[in-house]
């Protein structure tokens, strides 16, 4: 087989593979979804553009509201209790959020699970203490203008102190350590 002709093939798979995820119409937890890449976006203070606003139940059925986080970086992450990174992700946002004390907030967004207890469950198993939106159908992603994929969980979205986004993760963070210092630059005006 030729170099070339190898390649093309190659090329194809990989594209296969990217690409192998369909709409959410019809899909369970666990199916079409997409793992990020691990890439880290910051945005710049003056190209962040307008506050995320997003109110939900929590897993516990209360009200929930990004709008009451205003003032200091708000951490969010998508997730969901059938996602293998996510539960990789865990103790590293649990590690960040105990480095962080008052200096942030925290908030989950549970996407596609079929049920509250799942998540619920997670929280217990992996000591997540602060809320997470619950939203079967995934669509508490919307709030972030396209910044945030249905499909992309986990990702977590580093908010500024006026609710602007500011840093997005792709896929599970690298660190605790590198959550924790973009929170910092962000709380410092960067």
């Amino acid at each position: 087989m030729s170099k070339r002709l190898l390649l093309v093939s190659a090329a194809a798979l990989l594209l296969s593979t990217a690409t192998g995820c369909s709409s959410l119409q019809g899909s369970k937890a666990g199916d079409n979804f997409v793992t990020g890449d691990g890439a880290v976006t910051q945005i710049a203070p003056h190209d962040r553009g307008d506050a995320v606003s997003l109110d939900g139940k929590d897993l516990a059925g209360k009200p929930v509201s990004l709008d009451s986080m205003r003032g200091r970086p708000t951490v969010v992450n998508v997730w969901g209790a059938w996602c293998g990174p996510c539960q990789q992700e865990a103790p590293l946002l649990v590690d960040a959020a105990r480095r962080l004390g008052g200096q942030a907030h925290f908030l989950g967004i549970d996407s596609r699970d079929a049920g509250t207890a799942a998540g619920q469950t997670f929280q217990a198993r992996n000591d997540i203490t602060w809320p997470s939106v619950f939203s079967p159908g995934g669509e508490a992603v919307l709030a972030f203008n396209g910044l945030v994929s249905p499909r992309g969980v986990p990702t977590t979205v580093v908010l500024d102190d006026e609710g602007r986004p500011a840093a997005v993760f792709s896929g599970v963070v690298p660190s605790a350590l590198t959550l924790v210092q973009i929170v910092q630059q962000v709380a410092s005006g960067g």
